[in-house]
């Protein structure tokens, strides 16, 4: 981002739909890195999105987060926009976001009216 912006880190980023330069759906924010500045304040480092990200959602998450994999970590500075989604700068493929993209895409393919 080019100048900071205030952002109420639990309720402005978490589980807020991502969205790519392209205005392609990429996931939903499942947590965030934050590091303590000097004093009090902390800043958010990166947004992580599926994966083992889901480990701490209790029972079903912990299930989910052993068959998904690894998360993907997207660096705070690749983010464009915070409001109701969060807006990133870049493609989501190239940020890693669209792993399941294909495997999904041939599976809902099979599926009768899809």
């Amino acid at each position: 981002m080019s100048k900071a912006i205030e952002v109420d880190i639990a309720l402005g980023v978490l589980d807020h739909q991502l969205v790519d330069r392209d205005g392609q759906n990429c996931g939903k924010v499942d947590d965030r890195e934050i590091a303590r500045l000097n004093g009090n304040a902390r800043e958010v480092v990166e947004i992580i999105v599926g994966g083992n990200a889901w480990r701490s959602r209790g029972l079903l998450g912990r299930l989910l987060a052993r068959f998904s994999g690894d998360a993907v970590h997207v660096p705070w500075p690749e983010v464009d926009a915070v409001s109701s989604v969060v807006t990133l700068r870049r493609r989501a493929a190239e940020l890693r976001l669209n792993r399941g993209d294909d495997r999904w895409a041939n599976l809902v393919g099979k599926v009768p009216g899809s």
